[in-house]
């Protein structure tokens, strides 16, 4: 009679149901589901037939008994009652795993030492020899776990991982786990796509993973025969002639699998190195003639035209960023994305595996199921779409995405602002301009077009706070309508689109309402911000001056766009004089002001991110150091410390601070309604007997204190110096000429 063992295989977490439906189906007889891992019994063959031929599993372990034990006594008697010496040889070598702890054993490190001495001891009694103890290449794993007194022991016949199939030598920066990417194939129901010759297309293929285990599953090639051993064919059990006919069977049926006409296999990435990575690892699995990869960005993803190709399956892990910026750039991919579904690939279904769910929304498109997942430690989720085809009634060029009725729109409006607007711009040389603030009051943002020096054509799209009254998801419909009119009417490159956007959270989001970046004009420029990455600027040209624009990693993008007849003011006002320019950001102003002549200046700001910003404006402009310094520090106390002696020092002054600041490395908190006349009083005594202060905040409720007005000269240029492009928003900043009476 053939001998029953029991085993537990072990899974990513979310697949226990999954695993349990392909043991059941390699014919095992499942007994229970638990926590990242399935228990089921057979003979020694289904072990190994577990082994070779799971997709899913992580480890199979063969499980060789289970006691209640209260302390280390208990244990080690426990342990050294199994029969060690049929299983290991005393030369060989052992490593031991513990997991777990109760009242008694409270440390995993010392129960795990109390069990290896067990087996050691028990080896050495029985045989007169000891194994030594290794984690590299150990000829026996045991495997022990203790829960709620219960210790359970088994010795691992996988030896490495199962997701470690072994043709993936060349990996991505974020590689998908091979038993997962199998999962989410499953779950996308790839099997039976594949069985009806439908294809299966990933167009962000990374190092090919899906690509991989999708042509595995439609070949029937057992994921494990590319391995170059297993844990049991180092034990002392192991029966190799039940194992060699296994292996025999496995590879009669690839080569059966192969030789069949396969569906359409494809990936594709915009990024050619990682297309290298994915090419090594299709030629490694065998499979160079059944799936291709191409270098191709998600903006060109269309149906293969090569050969006739039956509407599959699109299953993609695209990447969903760690940092908001990051987020924010990500936007663009996933509408990129959902729009070529939508007009490519009609009749298809699709897949979406991310760890930022969010994301997904940019799509446009709705999921008719969602499994939640993990990938790695990271909560992540698998989206399933049904692509429907867009109609076609409506004509026009058929190379460019079709806009709904609501998003038309939002492009007429936005192509009646560029006669307007634009024209004014390029007639008057301005590079960087408001196109678009809120006009359609459904369609609440502001955007910003923004010109490189090398004539390239960015837009920063910034969301307004909507309504309470209006539901999320109409909300972020709306902004899509607002990100394709924009892309449209502007003919945007990919990438070259930064949308910004303000969501409402949950409960648990930390007791933030709203999401967003640094944002130095409202709440707090004075912080110590982290260094700048400077990965995704470029150059704008104002009047002459070349000015450092970032879009994506922060709130603001280095340049305050209602600024610039500010800017143009003072460097008027500046010319041959001696300048100080607090709170002073990126240090535009003090650029423009050295571009008009001004014959020195001192810029202050308490930022590290900015003074640095400051300094790459400064080198590119070719301004003097000497002249022109940039000090690192705290303004209000830099102001106090400067009574002393810089008294009458200035002749033109720029005070433009933030709203309201409490920047732990500050030492006071700043409210301008509040501070802003002993701030100005301060400023004015450092400027010589006939110099001017320009003073400037973004408080729409601001009022100026009746008695600095009463002390000094005050004239109110909020008015006159705001652009067109800005007429729509009046309250949009303050600005204050100061002089002495």
């Amino acid at each position: 009679m053939t001998e029953k063992y029991q085993f537990t295989a072990t899974c990513p977490k979310g697949l226990e149901n999954l695993l349990a439906d392909e043991l059941r189906q390699l014919g095992a007889s499942v007994e229970k589901e638990q926590p990242a891992a399935v228990r089921f019994a057979g003979d020694l063959q289904m072990g190994y037939r577990v082994n070779l031929w799971s997709r899913l599993a992580n480890r199979v372990l063969l499980n060789l008994g289970q006691s209640r034990i209260e302390d280390a006594e208990a244990l080690y008697r426990a342990v050294a009652d199994v029969p060690w010496e049929e299983h290991i040889s005393p030369n060989g070598v052992l490593w031991v795993q513990f997991s777990g702890t109760n009242r008694e054993i409270r440390n995993s490190q010392f129960g795990g030492q109390k069990a290896k001495d067990a087996i050691v001891d028990r080896l050495r009694k029985v045989t007169g020899a000891r194994p030594d103890v290794d984690k590299r290449d150990p000829d026996l794993s045991v495997m022990l776990r203790l829960h709620r007194d219960l210790l359970e022991i088994a010795i691992d016949l996988s030896g490495d991982s199962l997701h470690r199939r072994g043709y993936r030598t060349h990996i991505g920066a974020a590689p998908l786990k091979e038993n997962l990417a199998a999962a989410l194939l499953m779950r996308a129901g790839w099997p039976k796509i594949a069985e009806e010759g439908g294809a299966l297309l990933d167009p962000m293929c990374g190092s090919g993973t899906f690509l991989v285990e999708a042509a595995l599953m439609a070949a029937d090639v057992a994921p494990g025969l590319l391995r170059e051993e297993f844990g049991f064919e180092r034990w002392l059990n192991h029966q190799s002639d039940i194992w060699l006919a296994l292996r025999e069977e496995a590879l009669q049926r690839r080569a059966a699998g192969l030789a069949k006409v396969l569906p359409e296999i494809r990936g594709y990435d915009a990024d050619a190195k990682v297309l290298f990575a994915a090419e090594s690892n299709i030629a490694r699995a065998g499979l160079d003639r059944h799936v291709r990869v191409s270098c191709r960005p998600v903006a060109g993803f269309k149906v293969p035209s090569h050969r006739e190709v039956q509407p599959g399956l699109v299953i993609v892990n695209p990447p969903y960023g760690e940092r908001l910026g990051e987020q924010e750039a990500l936007r663009e991919t996933y509408a990129e994305l959902g729009q070529q579904l939508k007009q490519e690939f009609g009749g298809w279904k699709a897949g979406i595996f991310t760890g930022n769910p969010e994301l997904c929304h940019s799509t446009g498109l709705r999921s008719h199921k969602q499994y939640k997942l993990f990938n790695g430690s990271i909560p992540s989720q698998l989206l399933l779409f049904d692509i429907h085809a867009q109609s076609a009634e409506k004509g026009g060029d058929s190379s460019a995405p079709r806009l709904s009725d609501e998003a038309q729109m939002v492009a007429n409006r936005l192509q009646k602002n560029l006669r307007t607007t634009g024209k004014w711009a390029q007639r008057n040389g301005v590079t960087c301009y408001r196109l678009y603030d809120a006009d359609l009051p459904e369609y609440s943002a502001a955007i910003d077009v923004y010109h490189s020096v090398e004539g390239e054509r960015f837009a920063h799209i910034q969301e307004y706070r909507a309504p309470a009254s209006i539901p999320e998801q109409k909300a972020r419909t709306r902004l899509m309508d607002l990100v394709r009119a924009t892309r449209q009417v502007l003919g945007l490159a990919p990438g070259h689109i930064s949308i910004k956007e303000r969501r409402r959270h949950s409960h648990k989001d930390s007791g933030a309402q709203y999401q967003k970046q640094t944002q130095r004009r409202s709440t707090g420029q004075q912080r110590g911000d982290q260094g700048a990455d400077n990965t995704r600027t470029f150059w704008a040209d104002e009047y002459g001056a070349k000015l450092e624009i970032n879009l994506w990693d922060y709130l603001d993008t280095g340049l305050f766009l209602d600024h610039r007849p500010v800017r143009q003011h003072l460097r008027k006002l500046a010319t041959g004089k001696r300048l100080l320019n607090l709170f002073c950001y990126t240090a535009t102003a003090t650029v423009q002001a050295a571009i008009g002549g001004c014959s020195e200046s001192t810029s202050v700001d308490l930022s590290k991110t900015y003074q640095a910003w400051g300094q790459r404006n400064f080198r590119e402009n070719g301004m003097d150091p000497y002249r022109h310094q940039l000090i690192e520090a705290d303004c209000l106390q830099w102001l106090k410390a400067a009574q002393d002696n810089r008294r009458g020092h200035y002749d033109v002054i720029f005070l433009d601070p933030p709203t309201f600041s409490n920047s732990a490395k500050m030492q006071g908190i700043l409210d301008i309604q509040r501070d802003h006349p002993d701030l100005i009083r301060q400023c004015m005594a450092l400027l010589n007997s006939g110099g001017v202060l320009l003073f400037s905040n973004n408080l729409r409720s601001f009022k100026m204190d009746a008695e600095i007005q009463a002390a000094f000269a005050v004239e109110n240029l909020s008015a006159k110096l705001l652009d067109k492009d800005f007429q729509r928003n009046p309250k949009i900043h303050n600005v204050w000429e100061i002089r002495a009476r």
